[in-house]
């Protein structure tokens, strides 16, 4: 397994440290060939701590630059606000020196080209034809708008109520004739 196979930093640092610890278990002593190169075990063991430290070192930078990023968001996040407002207030009062706003790195509002009359009158069309093709109305000629409703009954909802105890007999039964029968 090599080290740019690994699937994270954290695992590709583990595997230099693993080859180191079983250089040194394995091969305490000794010369190792590899192409024409000949390493001591001592020399392998710097290289691949060599390794170790520069991963080590670009995680720590890696983590140092993300507090800082952080931090930076943290103050920009307060402070811009506070520029926007102040630029507001250096363009009102240098409006029209222009050297002054450039001392601030400011330049002046621009002023806007006057239209011609075919420039307002294409605008107006096409203001009117949005109008017409998204159905939209004055005030007024929504006032007149209104709907005809037939046929509605309306039930007032209300809460059921317990049920008292009747302190009253009931009715009895001859008294009552069933509308249901029919009586000759």
């Amino acid at each position: 397994m090599s080290i740019s196979t690994s699937k994270t930093k954290a695992e590709a640092l583990a595997h230099v440290l693993a080859l180191i610890a079983g250089t040194q278990k394995h091969f305490p002593n000794g010369s190792l060939t590899f192409g024409n190169i000949t390493y001591t075990t001592a020399s392998l063991v710097a290289l691949l701590q060599g390794v170790s430290d520069a991963m080590t070192a670009l995680n720590v930078a890696e983590l140092a630059a993300k507090h800082a990023l952080a931090a930076s968001q943290g103050v920009q996040a307060q402070v811009n606000p506070v520029i926007q407002i102040y630029e507001r207030f250096l363009q009102a009062t240098f409006a029209n020196t222009v050297p002054t706003l450039a001392d601030f790195d400011l330049a002046p509002h621009k002023v806007p080209a006057p239209r011609t009359v075919e420039q307002k009158a294409a605008t107006a069309a096409k203001a009117r034809a949005t109008r017409v093709a998204r159905g939209t109305t004055s005030k007024k000629q929504k006032l007149t708008v209104t709907g005809n409703v037939t046929g509605i009954t309306i039930t007032p909802v209300t809460a059921p109520t317990p049920a008292q105890p009747s302190a009253q007999p009931a009715p009895a039964a001859s008294s009552v004739p069933n509308p249901g029968t029919a009586t000759k």
